[in-house]
């Protein structure tokens, strides 16, 4: 096969063309772009195409070039169609070089198809690029490969990875209204406190009646919010940076996940994620052919919990000393009892993969559910905290006012 060349080009219009494009020698490259009425102005070699292909920081990366799960969904897919058809890995990549837009993944794709044009394996070429290609995704295709089920690991990763995307847009759709709200509802709030209040409470220097305690500390509030909001926005700046701080060392992480497993509202629904998470990737992993061991090596990775992946390395260690998978599952207190039943069931009738799927889909629901119910319970939450802290600061301000009104009428 012959090499691929990144080159600029312009087009009949003047316009400026970037592109990859395989060709024996730049000069081959020349004649096929004339060719399509494109005139070549820059040419990387074979060897700056594949180190362009490997850049992970680019600008494009930043401007609407970052790779998400469905673009390796998408393409994972359409190599396994390719595959499945009977067309050789080579040519199955280079034709997925053509089939993909995205021109990071394309670059991407172009230098796995080189790399495995070489003599490389597929999972090896892949490996190369730990950003795009996660240690699972790798392990499966090298699983694949030397089993000859090629084309079903890639349908299975395919299946996998939108099924993750599937469940990470539903958390993030469910919690994008709620934080718009609360993000909205603070900016007027601090609007109000800084702004209007102090204005209107002003009303109340030239009276000397003896103001309720709620309008005192409503002045008092709103009085500090008007002359120190700077040095409450540096708190709050650095309270959080001080936090991610804390929680990226190994104690506070592990504190930290210890805590959002039991946090109100929220907890049961990330652990049920995490759960959900772990069991799709295990079953995944040993559907595939991927060893036990390096399955829960890998899992232990992905499950996003520093806790539960302590008790997965656990499981993993009580595993190689003879032990089944439930028994430390069991005894760590962090797996439900449908988890390690199911689990226990699956090792006894040799189905262990088919229980894993069970459990995933059964917490994949269950996750659905508790976002639809947390969604609507969120909403009537925030306006009715929204109400409350405008109902105190209409009663806080029309009481003064009514007993000014009351006096006038007395007097």
């Amino acid at each position: 096969m012959a090499p691929v060349f990144e080159f600029k080009a312009l087009d009949a219009r003047g316009k400026t063309i970037e592109g990859l494009k395989e060709a024996d020698s730049p000069k081959t490259l020349r004649n096929t772009l004339r060719r399509e009425d494109l005139f070549l102005t820059e040419v990387l070699g074979q060897r700056e195409a594949a180190a362009a292909a490997k850049r992970d920081v680019s600008v494009s990366r930043f401007v609407g070039g970052r790779i998400t799960a469905d673009d390796i969904a998408v393409t994972t897919r359409q190599l396994a169609v390719l595959v499945g058809a009977g067309v050789p890995l080579v040519e199955a990549l280079a034709a997925l070089v053509d089939q993909v837009d995205h021109e990071r993944m394309k670059r991407i794709v172009s230098d796995v198809k080189q790399r495995v044009n070489e003599g490389a394996s597929l999972a090896d070429a892949m490996a190369v690029h730990p950003k795009v290609f996660s240690s699972l995704f790798v392990n499966m295709i090298r699983a694949g490969e030397s089993s000859g089920a090629l084309e079903v690991v890639l349908v299975r990763l395919a299946d996998f990875t939108e099924s993750q995307a599937r469940l990470r847009s539903k958390v993030m759709g469910a919690l994008t209204y709620p934080a718009f709200m609360a993000i909205i509802g603070t900016l007027i709030m601090g609007i109000l406190f800084a702004v209007v209040i102090p204005k209107i409470t002003k009303i109340f220097d030239e009276t000397r009646i003896a103001l309720p305690w709620t309008t005192r500390a409503l002045i008092a509030f709103s009085s500090a919010v008007h002359d120190w909001w700077w040095a409450f926005a540096a708190a709050a700046a650095i309270a959080v940076f001080m936090l991610l701080r804390w929680r990226r060392t190994p104690a506070g992480r592990a504190v930290w996940d210890g805590w959002v497993l039991t946090a109100p509202l929220f907890g049961r629904l990330i652990r049920q994620i995490a759960l959900a998470r772990f069991s799709r990737t295990l079953a995944t992993l040993l559907k595939s052919g991927v060893p036990l061991l390096s399955s829960l090596d890998i899992v232990k990775n992905i499950v996003g919990n520093v806790r539960l992946a302590k008790v997965v390395e656990e499981s993993r260690e009580a595993i190689k000393e003879g032990e089944s998978i439930a028994a430390p599952l069991k005894r760590s207190g962090e797996f439900p009892p449908l988890v390690y039943h199911m689990i226990a069931i699956g090792e006894r009738s040799g189905q262990l993969e088919e229980m894993l799927t069970n459990i995933a889909n059964a917490y994949d629901a269950q996750v659905e559910g508790r976002i639809g119910a947390l969604t609507a319970l969120l909403e009537p939450v925030m306006i009715l905290v929204m109400g409350l802290v405008v109902a105190f600061i209409v009663f806080s301000i029309l009481m003064p006012i009514l007993q000014i009104n009351t006096l006038a009428g007395g007097a």
